[in-house]
């Protein structure tokens, strides 16, 4: 049986292809898995116009991610912390801190999307990069100054 497959399916193929797979395989898994549409010319219009708003879409989320970045790119982030003799630091800035800082800016970013390698553990000026989509990242310029 022909299917056009609706994503990519591991071992089988990409998006948008038309490949050949066994009757029971397409209608026991693909299809009811919304994997993929048997492979016919009305489905094949269905899948075009799906894969165009998809587009469009991803086109809108790329533009608003970029705009975010622009944002997180200008802001400066302040953090004071505990510090002993010579300006040793007690504990550290995480990426979690981090995130809590944006918050209170009003920017959501998941803690996770902040992309720190180590906490930062001395004083100083930072520059921190942040995962705003899967392709874009922004830098935040995180400030660590004693209390």
């Amino acid at each position: 049986m022909k299917v056009i497959l609706r994503e990519e399916v591991q071992s089988l193929g990409q998006a948008g292809e038309t490949i050949n797979v066994k009757d029971g395989f397409a209608r026991n898994y693909l299809i009811p898995q919304k994997l993929a549409y048997p492979a016919t010319r009305s489905f094949s219009r269905v899948f075009a116009e799906e894969k165009k708003l998809k587009d469009n879409r991803d086109a809108r989320a790329t533009v608003q991610a970029e705009q975010l970045a622009a944002k997180l790119g200008n802001l400066s982030l302040e953090t004071s912390v505990k510090v002993g003799e010579e300006d040793k630091v007690f504990g550290a800035v995480t990426s979690a801190d981090i995130a809590a800082l944006l918050a209170a800016k009003g920017y959501e970013i998941d803690k996770r999307d902040i992309l720190l390698e180590e906490p930062l553990k001395a004083l100083g000026i930072y520059n921190v990069p942040v995962k705003v989509a899967s392709e874009i990242k922004a830098e935040v310029k995180v400030w660590v100054i004693k209390e």
